[in-house]
């Protein structure tokens, strides 16, 4: 489902993967978030692409925090 209009769909499951690299003959961890294109289209998601954010994890709550950096 897409949003349109005035619907609003800011929760999704998405997927936190390790995507192995190699460079220069040495294996990198790269881990990524994967934000569902629905949540992440809607007008009111907070970030655009490219866009530095800050994550921080919240080890009480067990979970992370993502908010746009200041720089």
């Amino acid at each position: 489902m897409l949003p349109t209009g005035s619907t609003k769909v800011l929760e999704g499951k998405g997927k936190f993967i390790n995507r192995r690299t190699r460079t220069a003959n040495k294996d990198y961890d790269r881990f990524f978030i994967y934000v569902p294109v629905e949540v992440a289209r809607d007008s009111a998601f907070p970030f655009k692409s490219n866009e530095l954010v800050m994550v921080k994890v919240d080890k009480g709550k067990q979970r992370i925090v993502v908010e746009k950096s200041r720089r």
